[in-house]
């Protein structure tokens, strides 16, 4: 996916009218409310502090091509244990009195998402975000990792790399780094931004300077 730096299309906006007209009809009908923050639970990322000190100790460099991306080299999602991948392990950490059939997959509960403050009761509406995109980080140094490096990222529940959000939020997120895109749910922005410098000094992976400005000025409010 190419890099998103353009306003969003008329598309995307046209898509978000209609989800946000859903949600309405959905919250006059019970079926979404609003929750209290935190049920999600990915691992908790580090400290503000020590996510300034990652943050500066990160390479800076002008991100490289999407040339030769694509979301196979990143494999996922990877079984976990018995019928359960990756993303019904996530559903079933980062949601409230979740239930599983027998392949795994999730039938009830209930899922708020931390970006935007709603709560979903279907998991169909609910994406597993990567915390820095698959793309994000092809460009930002994983293209020169091996596959199973890349699906190890790509699969990662011990650092803070992927929670469940609304779905139409995390494709409107799409590839874009914190210079571009961040939660509209501002009580929650300090707390993405030291997960994404998590992720990328866990793995690695280099910033652009918009990107780590950017990064800067939300943790330098934390």
């Amino acid at each position: 996916m190419s890099r998103l730096t353009a306003a969003p299309s008329v598309k995307i906006y046209a898509r978000r009218a209609a989800v946000a007209a859903s949600a309405a009809a959905l919250a006059a009908t019970g079926l979404l409310t609003t929750a209290p923050a935190a049920l999600a639970s990915p691992p908790p990322p580090v400290s503000a502090a020590t996510a300034r000190t990652y943050l500066a100790a990160l390479t800076v460099s002008a991100e490289g091509s999407s040339d030769g991306y694509s979301r196979e080299k990143f494999p996922h999602w990877s079984t976990q244990s018995g019928a359960c991948n990756t993303r019904e392990a996530v559903l079933k950490r980062d949601g409230r009195d979740v239930q599983q059939d027998s392949s795994c997959a999730a039938v009830k509960g209930s899922w708020y998402s931390e970006y935007d403050g709603a709560t979903w009761t279907a998991a169909a509406d609910v994406d597993i975000d990567h915390m820095v995109p698959l793309a994000e980080a092809w460009r930002s140094g994983a293209r020169n990792w091996t596959t199973a490096d890349r699906e190890a990222f790509a699969n990662d529940l011990t650092r803070p790399q992927l929670i469940a959000v609304t779905d139409n939020v995390n494709q409107s997120k799409s590839d874009q780094d914190p210079a571009e895109w961040l939660p509209s749910r501002t009580a929650y922005r300090c707390t993405y931004a030291r997960m994404w410098v998590h992720v990328k000094h866990h793995w690695k992976l280099t910033v652009d300077q918009a990107e780590k400005t950017a990064l800067e000025g939300v943790l330098r409010n934390c």
